[in-house]
């Protein structure tokens, strides 16, 4: 244990000491001896986070208010994140009334125990995604402006509501088409071009917050199959440099391992080779790239515990030790620090329907292997400077 405690160790293990002392049912988290996954990034000069849900339905369901999950990040993370609650269909049930009840109750957490907090998103340009009323509002007799007009307001009302806490944010999410490259089509883009919805977005959030970091995020993946994502993705930000548009960031997801289709139960291809030339060509425009949301999907892995696990931690190391020798790469994040709350136990399930493993600690919230790996990519990265 360090001589001097920070303010956010001294609040973690107090939290953990008191979930030790009170917890029934099952066992709190045991993180193990030596240093968080967060002072291994901060040496680096990077952070480490993760992501926490509100227990809505389609979430990670009543993750929040597990205070065994709770004491777990904040003995290991310097940052959270919103999994669902910052997102337009959370935060605007109606085109003309916004809900920050539950994003509040998360940036509150975080403030309370020390921890930063990233902005997760402004815009998730998908069709799938958007608030369901927004599929057949009517713009008006004049749409493009309607538009513009609905967008630089829900950006200046979100991005300014947490301008104090939030400098980092996914400003717009997953605007490239997985299998074309090509922009999708939205209820905004169709009464104004793709990437002019996008720039107004960018334009606007840089507005508020003049020196946060504006980030484009996807889930363009090293592994086969997302050759037409990674290059329709560089010609996006491409055109953000040619354009002006003020982007600071390519945020990847970096969801690994086996594909997130029901069909696949491979896991474990990648072209490492590729993904660095795509890697090369973002920062090579000046782009700094963070990890926003990392887990290891195990759906193709045998059953045994011991050596799905250990397959698991080989194949994140692989992959961290290729983005952490890049100084651009400033942050971490997982999408689930527990197997109990991972958001890929419901979805593409393993043909023998076991529970995956897909996040540094189990569904006790015991450390395993994959924590190990993390650790040691951190140890060996390539510092910010």
């Amino acid at each position: 244990m360090p001589a001097r405690l920070t303010r956010r160790q001294a609040l973690g293990l107090g939290f953990a000491a008191a979930i030790a002392g009170s917890w029934h049912g099952r066992n709190a988290f045991a993180r193990p001896d030596g240093p968080s996954l967060d002072e291994l990034a901060r040496a680096g000069g990077r952070r480490f986070g993760a992501v926490v849900g509100g227990g809505a339905p389609g979430t990670l369901t009543g993750s929040f208010a597990d205070p065994a999950l709770r004491a777990l990040l904040v003995a290991e993370c310097g940052l959270l994140v919103s999994e669902n609650e910052m997102k337009w269909a959370a935060l605007r049930p109606a085109p003309d009334r916004y809900d920050f009840a539950a994003a509040d109750r998360q940036v509150a957490f975080a403030d309370e125990n020390g921890l930063g907090f990233r902005g997760h998103t402004l815009l998730w340009h998908h069709p799938q995604w958007f608030p369901a009323w927004a599929a057949t509002h009517d713009f008006g007799p004049h749409p493009a402006t309607a538009v513009e007009s609905m967008l630089t307001d829900h950006v200046a009302k979100v991005a300014g509501r947490y301008k104090r806490k939030i400098v980092s944010w996914d400003v717009v999410n997953e605007a490239v088409d997985a299998d074309t490259g090509a922009m999708r089509e939205t209820p905004f883009s169709r009464h104004i071009p793709a990437e002019q919805v996008l720039d107004i977005a960018f334009h606007k959030a840089r507005e508020v917050l003049p020196r946060g970091q504006l980030v484009y995020n996807d889930y363009m993946s090293w592994e086969p199959g997302h050759e037409n994502h990674r290059a329709g993705v560089l010609r996006l930000l491409e055109g953000f440099r040619k354009r002006g548009t003020p982007v600071d960031a390519l945020g990847i997801q970096s969801h690994i391992g086996t594909a997130n289709t029901d069909s696949s139960t491979g896991f474990g291809d990648y072209h490492e080779a590729e993904w660095r030339r795509f890697v090369d060509v973002a920062v090579g425009m000046g782009y700094d790239i963070i990890i926003t949301e990392f887990d290891v999907h195990d759906k193709g892995l045998p059953a045994d515990i011991p050596s799905r696990d250990r397959a698991v931690a080989d194949y994140a190391r692989a992959y961290l030790d290729l983005m952490l020798s890049y100084p651009q790469l400033t942050d971490i994040v997982t999408w689930g620090m527990s197997d109990r709350y991972s958001w890929l136990q419901n979805l593409w399930l393993r043909p023998d329907r076991l529970p995956k493993r897909p996040t540094p600690y189990d569904a006790d919230f015991k450390p395993k292997p994959l924590r190990d790996a993390i650790a040691a990519a951190l140890r060996g990265a390539t510092a910010r400077g």
